[in-house]
């Protein structure tokens, strides 16, 4: 073969020139034609801002159901709504292409869930699916706004609505860029996370991050709801890891510096329910960091009573070690809670003393809250609150685990002994609180100084009280710590010895004694013969 001459090999430069610039265009051509796909409307159906690049027609058979629909509702609305011809008719205006139609739709189920005070029948549930995923924004709004609806008047089985495959559509509306769908859907998906199994359903179909990116909306509606979708869904540990991976945990430490009180509660409800797993302690808890732990310290001081309750309880949670309990009480938390418990709200004075509870379970805490303001806090609380069981097992197991310490006498000094003794007239013998009361009795009773103090405020009443609770043997705990307070009393009280000489206590403890010797004397008969 011979070799090509010049003019044909400029020939094959240009061929080869001209394939390049074709192969360059090609794929230029390429990458247009697929961002021009990418960017339809047909790829976008769930968008608020799309709108049809046509005119739907009016079919015949539309027209004919819109027409019979509408004279329907006219002449027999209640009567109308759950009929099976209204049902077919609903279901062609759903599913049909024409705004207008669907709007009639959703008009209806709008107007039916603000005025049905019975349960939806489960067929009524299909048209929303179209519904929902209409491409029309006014669609969307209406027809998310009667889910909620129905949802919160009970009207639908919540359980059946992720069942009928109706929550996929929902968590698309989370992305829309309309407030008004975002608040409405969020919502949909709070009220729905009251199920464990609808938990779990909106874990696995990754519900939980547009929720977070909804969480920082700055439509304070939007805001509430996402928070609040969020917390419900924190009551399962599954969802929990879930959250935490989707970094859930610096989202809702932030909000809790939100000026609305409604998304404190919720975010600060939230890590609560993540803090009740120590295992996400750390997380929570970084060294480096300590921003969460003062936040809610400073939520304590809240004018709103469920955002300082909640606070507590979140405190609570986290206070599962020394170091974390002796870091709040560095950090001034005394004042605070000593001033919750004057608080005229029951959540707020339950929790606050709970935490305190907690802090002074700790050795370390204990001189710190032996202080005369906490000690004449508690003894005000248990006089003003002699029956409430909460408050009085609390404060008994407080002043006990501080009278462990050195401040025997700063207890002896204060109203909190004379409020423990009070509380036993009151307290039903069947409540846990009595159990701790005669102990923290028990245990000061060994305290000299402490002792005297309590024969100074018995009086008949209380005499007769602890003779009576030292004989209940049929509540062993009480009648053994009321026994014990009696043992230690009774060499100091004249009318105390009286009373207890005449008791039937004093021949049931001449019995035991009795029982006790004679039954010495058998099992020293009984080893004397095995020697033998």
């Amino acid at each position: 073969m011979g070799q090509l001459c010049g003019r044909c090999m400029q020939l094959l430069r240009d061929f080869i020139g001209f394939v390049q610039r074709m192969s360059s265009d090609l794929v230029q051509g390429i990458k247009e034609c697929l961002t021009l796909i990418s960017k339809c409307s047909c790829l976008k159906q769930n968008s608020s801002k799309t709108r049809q690049l046509y005119k739907p027609i009016l079919q015949p058979h539309e027209r004919v159901t819109a027409e019979e629909f509408l004279q329907h509702i006219e002449t027999d609305f209640e009567m109308s709504a759950l009929g099976k011809d209204p049902l077919e008719a609903l279901r062609t205006l759903s599913f049909s292409e024409n705004p207008g139609l669907q709007q009639s739709a959703a008009l209806y189920y709008l107007h039916m869930s603000q005025h049905m005070n019975i349960p939806l029948p489960v067929e009524h549930l299909e048209p929303f699916y179209a519904l929902l995923r209409s491409a029309d924004l006014e669609v969307q709004q209406m027809s998310s706004l009667s889910l909620v609806n129905f949802l919160l008047e009970g009207n639908i089985d919540k359980e059946l609505v992720v069942q009928m495959g109706l929550l996929e559509p929902i968590l698309d509306l989370l992305e829309s860029e309309d407030p008004t769908v975002q608040c409405n859907s969020c919502a949909c998906v709070m009220t729905l996370a009251v199920s464990e199994s609808n938990r779990e359903a909106i874990g696995a179909a990754r519900g939980v991050t547009p929720l977070l990116s909804l969480a920082n909306s700055y439509d304070p509606r939007v805001q509430q709801n996402a928070v609040g979708a969020i917390l419900n869904l924190t009551q399962s540990d599954k969802i929990q890891e879930v959250l935490c991976k989707e970094g859930a945990l610096p989202v809702l430490a932030l909000l809790l510096e939100s000026p609305d009180s409604e998304v404190q509660y919720y975010s600060c409800a939230a890590l609560s329910n993540v803090a009740a797993n120590v295992q996400h302690h750390k997380a929570l808890l970084r060294p480096s960091d300590r921003f969460l732990l003062q936040t809610l310290i400073s939520l304590l001081s809240s004018p709103v009573d469920k955002v300082s309750s909640q606070a507590c309880v979140c405190l609570r949670n986290l206070a599962t070690s020394a170091d974390i309990q002796a870091e709040m009480v560095a950090e001034s938390v005394l004042p605070k809670l000593c001033s919750l418990l004057a608080s005229g709200s029951e959540d707020v004075r339950r929790a606050s003393i709970a935490l305190l509870w907690i802090l002074s379970q700790h050795p370390p805490n204990q001189d710190t809250l032996a202080c005369a303001e906490l000690l004449q806090s508690l003894g005000t609380l248990l006089a003003a609150h002699k029956t409430d069981p909460v408050i009085v097992g609390h404060t008994a197991c407080i002043i006990k685990n501080l009278s462990l310490s050195k401040n025997h006498q700063r207890i002896t000094e204060s109203c909190c002994v004379e409020g423990l003794l009070q509380t036993m007239l009151l307290t039903d013998t069947q409540e846990d609180s009595l159990r701790y009361v005669t102990s923290c009795l028990a245990e000061l009773a060994k305290q000299e100084g402490a002792m005297l103090h309590m024969v100074q405020w018995m009086d008949e009443p209380l005499t007769k009280c602890l003779v009576r609770l030292a004989g209940q043997l049929e509540h062993p705990e009480p009648s053994f710590h009321a026994a014990s307070v009696i043992q230690h009393m009774i060499g100091h009280d004249p009318e105390f010895s009286l009373a207890f000489g005449k008791s039937q206590m004093a021949k049931l403890l001449e019995q035991v004694r009795q029982q006790t010797e004679e039954t010495q004397e058998l099992l020293r008969a009984a080893m004397c013969h095995e020697d033998s």
